[in-house]
């Protein structure tokens, strides 16, 4: 990625398997206990670990069992110097791993066959809010990042088979707009994200536009 060429972040993939003995290199073995399925080893996970961890190092393991990853935590992981992503895989890791890692982080609750494609959704989220990554005011307004989702959008042409662009977009009235694309941020996220609307502390301009727009919902139910 440009990211990559410009000098802003470095990728290092570790096999973990280099990190096994026998000429078989196995890195899984099955649970004690009984049970479906085999569990990552100990040794090779987390002597590979102690091999690229430095005094800098954040150590994040990609776990069902983890706290849900969200914008403020990619902030958070944007400002380390190191972040290690270790990914699970078969039936999970040997639970004595959990205490040699520094967090563990889950992207939701559903099941992934392993924790690459964790570690791939939190490597783009935290690049991207890399000084030089993309432009900053492009990141600033969008969803999640003043805990509301972002306002809609639209492009050329402003009528297409009738269905028009909202006439305050094409005004040219920059604060008019500002007030619209915030107005329809709460309503959107009140709607289809009233859990994240419910955490959100509403400003005086908010709680203004906030009352506006039920006026209007109650205009219109009315007609």
């Amino acid at each position: 990625s440009r990211s990559i060429q410009k000098g802003l972040v470095e990728f290092e993939i570790v096999d973990i398997r280099e990190y096994a003995p026998g000429s078989y290199r196995h890195v899984d073995d099955s649970p004690f206990g009984g049970g479906a399925g085999m569990v990552m080893k100990c040794q090779p996970v987390l002597d590979a670990l102690e091999a690229v961890r430095t005094e800098n190092s954040w150590s994040v393991l990609m776990s069902p069992a983890g706290q849900v990853y969200t914008q403020a935590k990619a902030h958070e992981y944007s400002e380390k110097d190191h972040l290690i992503l270790l990914c699970g895989h078969y039936e999970g890791l040997d639970e004595r791993i959990n205490h040699h890692m520094d967090e563990l982080i889950s992207i939701g609750d559903y099941v992934l066959t392993g924790g690459e494609l964790a570690s791939m959704v939190i490597s783009d989220s935290v690049v991207r809010l890399l000084k030089g990554a993309i432009r900053d005011e492009s990141t600033d307004e969008e969803s999640h990042e003043n805990g509301l989702l972002e306002y809609p959008q639209y492009t050329k042409p402003a009528d297409y088979k009738g269905e028009k662009v909202p006439e305050i977009l094409l005004s040219g009235h920059h604060e008019n707009i500002r007030k619209w694309r915030l107005k329809q941020s709460l309503k959107l996220t009140r709607e289809r994200r009233p859990d994240l609307f419910a955490k959100h502390v509403l400003t005086k301009e908010e709680e203004k536009l906030l009352k506006e727009l039920d006026e209007e919902e109650n205009n219109d139910s009315e007609c």
